[in-house]
């Protein structure tokens, strides 16, 4: 199995070094055997595994999502289901940041057709209304 440095790997990933330090600290990435003078040599199957990772966050997965789908995908044992619960857990979810974001999408759109964007400061009904929510927190 051929081996690359960190600074090919983040060539190769597009990730800085840092990033590839902290998944390595977070056990998304095996650790790295070293040389005499101490570099990192990743394995090369460890850029597949960095993709997942990539793909699975833009889905947005949390890295400890991932971490449990990773280990999920590595188990002798797993099933598809497993994978498929994970998957409909992270849809509803983001049904509910996508109902969340209407909402706060419609009060905004209202608060703007309130103001005619004319007049003081001390008149204008958006910061009324962001004034009016702090009083009632």
């Amino acid at each position: 199995m051929d081996e690359i440095t960190i600074g090919k790997l983040s060539e190769l990933t597009g990730l800085n070094r840092e990033t590839l330090r902290f998944y390595e600290q977070k056990k998304l990435i095996p650790n790295p055997t070293r040389t005499n003078s101490g570099y990192r040599l990743y394995p090369t199957d460890v850029i597949r595994r960095i993709r997942f990772i990539q793909y699975t966050k833009k889905l947005g997965f949390s890295l400890k999502e991932i971490n449990t789908l990773l280990s999920l995908s590595t188990n002798p044992n797993g099933t598809c289901s497993d994978i498929k619960h994970y998957t409909d857990r992270k849809i509803t979810e983001i049904a509910k940041q996508i109902r969340a974001l209407e909402t706060m999408k419609d009060t905004l759109a209202q608060l703007s057709t309130s103001c005619s964007g004319r007049g003081p400061l001390r008149s204008c009904p958006i910061l009324d209304a962001f004034d009016n929510a702090l009083t009632k927190s």
